[in-house]
């Protein structure tokens, strides 16, 4: 493809179509140049080329302007600039992101390249940055000659790891075929010197047959009636030659498609009857027939692709499509790197990819728009990864949301039971932090594996992977069934000291556990299977206190108080108030107790204040349930008690904000000589599984020793 001549920088104003030039982020760019006086700049020249490429690809002034502010460096004016244009900020800032990924494939290790990629892709903000960056890289890819031998091959092994496989995925043909053919230039000289003399000595032949081929197809097209908008000779690039005859392992001469022609037509309709020319013309090739209108690859590439033997016994290749489908293959969306690269990207990948290809068309659809290329909704479409690297610089993909624990355990097993800390970018962070794509993790390893039960529980949010939450399960298993006994029991007597339900009967919650032996349940809490609040609302559903009172001979109707949303065994509208010295909860089993003059007062089932008065005068107490309006907010005290740190009442708050549970008041006091801090919180809850989780969540907080229920 011929270049246009090369532009300088008091060209671009000429060059540039009015509606781009007018832009006014440009023309401020543009301005800022002339003002600095770096018109002759090196780093300014080469974006002037870049903005060259760029054109060719229809992109929008924003690109353009943020392609030459990127060549200025870090000047305080750039930061003035970006505050008065913030459109070209995530432009610039992507450009800037991306230089840690040519750091750090500076020290990769073989077979790295794709993740490398996956993570160019990841921490750049807006996608216009890739045009970019493929543009430059074509740039200095033309220039590399002036470099010296070593430079010259990192920068073509770069162009063929990173940039051109990303032009191919966008199916920016353009683009790939000159970055893979400057990079094979470079990488090996001899082979590419050979082939292109072998493509000289048959240059006159190979000609003389396609001009050959396309006059009788001219002529077939012609008597049959059928439109055609051009005939030409499909050129067959040296790279790609190259890598079929390594792929197929065969010489320069058996590859048929090095004779080819291509067909555009009017519509659909002429790609079929145009099809019919070609085969009753010549013999078509058995199985060589693609048809990709009817069965459009991934990519939305279409097209019909045919084998023949033409004139003279010699194999030819015949594409037929319109014009249309031709302009997106050439600017975006025929890209054939499935086959090509060897291997198919996961599902969510393959979608993101799809979306880019699609944006990248708009901008060719859409070019005199400056407002809207490459805009649109994301959110649908961007895949749900995160990569991460670690100290060695290797890329590790992960599920969103997955934390630095979840990574441990990616990396290796055994790393992940050792696993003591973690350190992101350097700074340390607690296990359940979730990194970011690019953040470069450290985990810190004891000598033993020690994996805690504590990961297992989901409210702690320590893992969010299965596959690590799996390995996690597969330690525990591997230990004695006492110890797992004993180790579900603790668990399970921690999670009701904290709801003050620790005078309990688990054997009868069994069958509603679907359990035969409470040793299974035991079990089952040590391995993961079972959390300790699934058990502690099962006890609470099932009224399961093994000392409750002697309940009062009642009559056999309900009425529920519209205030409490509480169900009385008896007669009459009682007034209902719940006991200040135990404050029951929505789910916990209750009990009533007549007063003198204010009700009947609401008991947890096994308060020691309602045993007391029970023991004394069994007749005033009373059958008491939970209504169908039982969901009122209603108080209960918290006490947190946890290592004193800066930022402690405010991490516990956060906390419980999060837990979508209001905060009626709070008391702290520091014992200064332990370094120790104790906090009362009275909260409003909906019911006992929302008080469950979230003292869970608390005892997850940094320093936090435990969080239990007072009241």
């Amino acid at each position: 493809m011929k270049r246009p001549a090369t532009l300088f920088f008091d060209d671009l104003d000429s060059s540039l179509p009015p509606p781009v030039a007018a832009h006014p982020a440009l023309s401020a760019v543009m301005a800022l140049v002339r003002e600095l006086e770096l018109r002759d700049d090196p780093r300014v020249r080469e974006a002037v080329q870049v903005i060259e490429v760029l054109l060719r690809l229809h992109a929008d002034a924003e690109t353009l302007a943020a392609t030459l502010l990127h060549a200025l460096g870090d000047r305080p004016e750039i930061e003035a600039l970006l505050k008065e244009h913030p459109r070209l900020r995530p432009l610039v800032e992507g450009q800037r992101a991306a230089r840690k990924v040519w750091e750090i494939y500076r020290d990769r290790r073989p077979g790295e390249a794709e993740g490398l990629r996956r993570l160019l892709l990841a921490i750049i903000g807006d996608l216009r940055v890739v045009l970019m960056l493929l543009a430059r890289q074509l740039v200095r890819m033309r220039a590399a000659p002036a470099l010296d031998p070593s430079a010259r091959e990192r920068l073509a092994r770069l162009t063929l790891d990173i940039h051109a496989p990303l032009a191919s995925r966008l199916g920016i043909w353009q683009l790939k075929w000159e970055l893979e053919d400057l990079a094979f230039r470079h990488l090996h000289p001899e082979t590419y010197r050979r082939i292109v003399e072998l493509l000289d000595e048959r240059r006159t032949d190979r000609e003389a047959f396609i001009a050959t081929c396309i006059a009788r197809l001219r002529e077939a097209l012609d008597q049959a009636g059928i439109r055609y908008l051009d005939l030409a000779g499909r050129p067959k690039h040296i790279f790609s030659i190259w890598k079929k005859m390594q792929r197929k392992g065969v010489e320069f001469g058996e590859l048929y498609d090095i004779r080819a022609v291509r067909v555009l037509v009017e519509d659909v309709a002429a790609c079929y009857a145009a099809l019919g020319v070609v085969h009753s013309l010549w013999t078509p090739v058995p199985g060589e027939f693609d048809d990709y209108i009817a069965h459009p690859k991934a990519n939305n590439y279409r097209s019909l692709h045919t084998a023949v033997i033409g004139p003279e016994g010699k194999t030819l290749e015949v594409q037929i499509r319109t014009r249309e489908m031709h302009e997106h293959a050439e600017l975006g969306v025929a890209a054939h790197w499935r086959y090509k690269e060897g291997g198919a990207a996961d599902e969510a990948f393959e979608r993101k990819i799809a979306w880019m290809r699609q944006m990248l068309l708009e901008v060719r659809e859409e070019a005199e728009d400056t407002g809207r290329l490459l805009e649109g909704e994301r959110p649908a479409l961007v895949e749900d990864r995160v990569y991460v690297l670690t100290p060695q610089g290797r890329v590790v993909d992960l599920p969103a949301g997955a934390t630095v624990l979840d990574f441990a355990y990616y990396v290796h097993t055994e790393v992940g039971h050792r696993c003591r800390g973690a350190k992101v970018n350097g700074r340390i962070v607690p296990l359940t932090h979730r990194p970011r794509s690019g953040d470069r993790i450290e985990i810190i390893t004891g000598k033993e594996a020690e994996p805690k039960r504590d990961w297992l529980i989901p409210q702690l949010g320590y893992l969010s992977t299965a596959r690590a939450r799996g390995k996690v399960r597969s330690f525990f298993h591997r230990l004695e069934h006492e110890r797992n006994v004993a180790a579900g029991r603790e668990l399970l007597e921690r999670e009701l000291r904290k709801l003050s339900l620790e005078r309990v009967d688990l054997a009868k919650a069994l069958e509603k556990l679907r359990f035969q032996k409470v040793e299974d349940v035991y079990v089952a809490l040590a391995l993961g299977d079972l959390s300790p609040s699934q058990v502690a609302r099962a006890l609470a559903d099932e009224e399961i206190v093994p000392s409750a009172p002697p309940v009062a001979p009642t009559r056999p109707r309900h009425r529920e108080s519209p205030d409490e949303g509480l169900v009385i065994e008896g007669v009459g509208r009682l007034l209902t108030t719940l006991a200040r010295c135990c404050q029951p909860v929505a789910g916990e089993p209750i009990v009533g107790f007549i007063t003198r003059g204010r009700g009947v007062s609401v008991h947890r089932a096994d308060c020691p204040q309602l045993l007391r008065l029970a023991a004394r005068d069994p007749a005033r107490v009373l059958e008491v349930s939970w209504g169908t309006r039982a969901q009122a907010l209603q108080e209960v005290g918290i006490l947190v008690r946890a290592y004193d740190r800066k930022h402690l009442l405010k991490d516990l708050t956060q906390a419980i904000a999060h837990a979508d549970v209001d905060i009626a008041g709070v008391e702290s006091r520091v014992i200064a000589d332990q370094g120790l801090a104790e906090l009362r919180f009275g909260l409003k809850v909906r019911d006992f599984g929302q008080l469950s989780r979230l003292l869970a969540q608390l005892e997850g907080v940094r320093n936090v020793i435990e969080a239990r229920r007072i009241r």
